[in-house]
């Protein structure tokens, strides 16, 4: 199981999930267009093309003309991918009509990114958006075409990978239950239980529904979720409820993207849903490898120790991981102080990093979320064990300092692992917290309350023996994705079957 996450993070890893979405896809969409070539898809495969390239053209030029008026620069990436999710929404064509609905709900979905946003961030799913009013002004409505069982396993495999990548895959499966389990259900009861009326009706909910195709690419949508994860499980039993709904107000029909609209706008309610802008106050060296950047927001932020905000910082030339990166707050929150993020930057470093490094002083930029669940017990009686891998410690460091400032007393035991001693940073801002230091060597001077324990690696039984009572500890691990699943199945070994980890992937 290490060696498939390890192999599944290397591998999604290498791209953005922009790009990743884009080549998922790209990929169905040339499944499609075989099959329909050789006769199993009820589609002209010209339909097919011509279908494609109308709904990305109109999505990329239209991308293209806003920022033109806006003077911004455009995402052609999220442009592409709204205009192959509404490929997949509606019949392939040749007819000029149903082209030009078409083409209108890809010039409605991006518009919307625009106007139906707040403060720099869209609230609703765009193509979800093109697709609901396009049958809201009568012109035509979704089909999901793409919903059809020779295409259901490569929705699958695709959409895993793009939901290990986001870390959604709990909020896709809750949402899968909810609706396959409702639809086999209402359709069950429509052919009778009995001689396999159930089974007949999972077959067709699955196979003629898209509730796979709309978990892991409508539902995911990162720019469209709240930010916690118990918030993102509910609004997958709401949408899972609404999308086997059949619903009829005038004009408005509760479809499946205007469930998802529905959602959307729960989410909105739910989470932080204002872009937060920056400006570039200066770096500082933490490591021969890692570096400390630190921006003034405008107004203060609002976020917990141990969340992350998505940075984007365009640039040209831009390289498959794109311009927008999650890093994990290293500043504890304040009301006027700065926000800190740091990262690796090895010899070859993505041009995200690149263009980071060379930003001019009070340059701004601005980030597109806040979020996440890698936060300590609000009980504060509840002993923890945080363990941090090399740059991993920034979360860490910003509860332990938020619990400093709040006269917090808690019983923490930090593990540092770190590739060399070369390679520890924040030592002073640490120095009074009890460390293990795991390292190839011990460094001299150690703070006082650290003690290095060995070489490594970290193993259950080395945790064991340096801390006798961490099985009555909640455990934290964060880090690489190779260095957090090996911690993870090391602390499983020894009976600990409840760990919170903070994966740094993608870089």
């Amino acid at each position: 199981m290490i060696e498939i996450r390890q192999w599944l993070d290397r591998v999604t890893g290498r791209v953005t999930m922009y790009r990743l979405v884009t080549l998922v896809l790209a990929v169905i969409a040339a499944v499609a267009l075989v099959l329909s070539a050789v006769g199993q898809l009820p589609h002209d495969p010209l339909a097919i093309l011509a279908s494609a390239g109308v709904a990305i053209g109109s999505t990329v030029v239209t991308s293209g003309l806003i920022a033109l008026i806006t003077r911004t620069r455009p995402h052609a990436e999220s442009s592409v991918i709204t205009g192959l999710l509404l490929f997949f929404l509606f019949w392939p064509s040749l007819i000029p009509t149903d082209l030009g609905t078409l083409a209108l709900a890809g010039a409605l979905a991006t518009v919307s990114k625009y106007l139906l946003a707040w403060r720099g961030r869209h609230i609703f799913n765009p193509a979800a958006v093109g697709a609901v009013l396009v049958a809201v002004f009568g012109l035509g409505a979704a089909s999901w075409w793409v919903a059809t069982p020779l295409l259901l396993p490569f929705c699958l495999v695709g959409g895993l990978l793009v939901l290990y990548r986001t870390r959604r895959i709990a909020m896709a499966l809750l949402f899968v239950a909810v609706a396959g389990a409702l639809l086999t259900v209402r359709l069950g009861l429509g052919t009778g239980f009995a001689d396999g009326g159930i089974l007949d009706g999972a077959v067709t909910a699955f196979g003629s529904y898209p509730i796979v195709f709309f978990a892991a690419f409508m539902l995911s949508e990162p720019l469209t979720l709240p930010p916690r994860r118990w918030q993102q499980l509910l609004l997958a039993v709401v949408v899972g409820v609404l999308f086997t709904t059949p619903f009829v107000l005038g004009p408005v029909v509760l479809s499946f993207e205007f469930a998802l609209v529905v959602g959307n706008a729960l989410a909105f309610l739910l989470g932080q849903r204002r872009g937060v802008r920056l400006t570039y106050l200066g770096k500082r060296q933490l490591t021969p490898t890692a570096w400390e950047f630190r921006f003034q927001p405008d107004r203060a932020v609002n976020y917990r120790p141990g969340q992350y905000l998505e940075l984007t910082v365009p640039h040209g030339a831009a390289d498959a991981r794109g311009s927008r990166r999650t890093f994990s707050i290293a500043s504890a929150p304040s009301t006027d102080g700065p926000v800190t993020v740091a990262m690796r930057l090895p010899e070859k470093t993505s041009s995200f990093k690149r263009a980071l490094v060379e930003l001019p002083q009070n340059a701004r930029v601005h980030a597109t979320s806040v979020g996440g669940d890698f936060l300590l017990p609000r009980d504060g009686s509840q002993p923890i064990l945080l363990i941090a891998g090399g740059i991993g410690i920034t979360p860490f460091l910003s509860q332990l300092a938020h619990d400093r400032a709040s006269r917090h007393e808690r019983d923490v035991v930090l593990v540092y692992s770190v590739a060399s001693a070369e390679e520890l940073a924040y030592v002073d801002e640490l120095g009074e917290t009890k460390v293990l230091l795991v390292a190839p060597t011990a460094p001299h001077p150690l703070p006082a309350e650290w003690r290095w324990i060995g070489p490594g690696p970290i193993t259950g039984e080395l945790l064991a023996a340096e801390v006798p009572d961490i099985r009555s500890r909640a455990a934290f691990v964060s880090g690489a994705p190779a260095t957090v699943n090996a911690v993870r199945a090391a602390l499983r070994r020894i009976g600990i079957r409840r760990v919170t980890t903070d994966y740094f992937s993608g870089y």
